[in-house]
């Protein structure tokens, strides 16, 4: 498997051919009056993709337009199941759900520790835990002699172990280490804590899985505090506290691309 960072917490995955997209942003109009402009680079995907998967429905991990640019015709889009609620409960969802509709995508509800297999591609989806509330799931993805698991911005939680247990060895853990605290209008009174996990957290999901090696993504693109306040030096936070939790880390900058070999 051909694996390609494409900047906060998007992977390109070619296998056979064939390419997937996970979390892809390119689009940040709609966030930046929250989470502040980009400051990291957010390449466009090399090909056109077969298949994309998203972890949940914010905006910066479900940009429908793009998708719809960077998709193949038809290509399908694996999601978490839709939220229940009034409509401040899913006031986050929304224009990612309208997104994926207006665009005419052809999106397939994925429940947790369900498998798919789409041409070279076994996707599982796993479960996770959104800091705000909202449907929430990680990948595990298998291709060839890879198996690599994207964790979306999820928080620490007790499903590592049997993530490990049902889909290990991880060749690869793609993990958010921005530890950010979000005071977000339709969230209130804010809880101070950390809506995604920090360097530390990360580390600890990383050896709890069993990862071969460690990979920090969901880090310094954005940063707009009060409303949105990210761990800065993050990415070496985490390679430090890896090392000392006995794991393999290392920084992959957007646009690089990890090869079979290194895996």
């Amino acid at each position: 498997m051909r694996i390609r960072r494409l900047g906060w917490a998007g992977l390109e995955l070619e296998a056979d051919g064939q390419t997937a997209v996970v979390d892809l942003l390119q689009d940040t109009t709609w966030l930046e009056g929250f989470v502040g402009a980009p400051r990291t680079p957010l390449p466009r995907p090399s090909r056109p993709a077969d298949l994309a998967l998203v972890t949940h429905l914010h905006a910066d991990h479900t940009d429908a337009g793009s998708l719809k640019r960077a998709l193949k015709p038809g290509a399908p889009v694996l999601r978490p199941a839709p939220a229940t609620g009034e409509a401040l409960e899913n006031a986050a969802l929304e224009p990612a759900e309208t997104g994926l509709r207006e665009a005419g995508l052809h999106a397939r509800v994925v429940e947790p520790w369900e498998t798919i297999d789409i041409g070279p591609f076994r996707k599982s989806a796993v479960p996770a835990a959104d800091g705000t509330g909202d449907p929430q799931v990680s990948w595990v993805v298998a291709a060839g002699e890879t198996t690599v698991l994207h964790c979306g911005d999820t928080l620490f939680h007790g499903w590592w172990w049997r993530t490990g247990m049902r889909y290990g060895p991880i060749d690869i853990a793609f993990l958010p280490v921005n530890g950010v605290v979000v005071d977000f209008p339709h969230r209130q009174p804010p809880s101070g804590l950390p809506a995604a996990m920090t360097p530390r957290e990360a580390a600890g999901a990383a050896r709890a899985l069993g990862a071969r090696e460690a990979i920090p993504m969901h880090y310094d693109t954005f940063h707009h505090p009060p409303l949105y306040d990210a761990v800065e030096g993050a990415a070496d936070a985490f390679v430090a506290a890896a090392a000392a939790a006995g794991v393999s880390a290392r920084v992959v900058e957007p646009g690089e691309v990890v090869e079979p070999a290194v895996v």
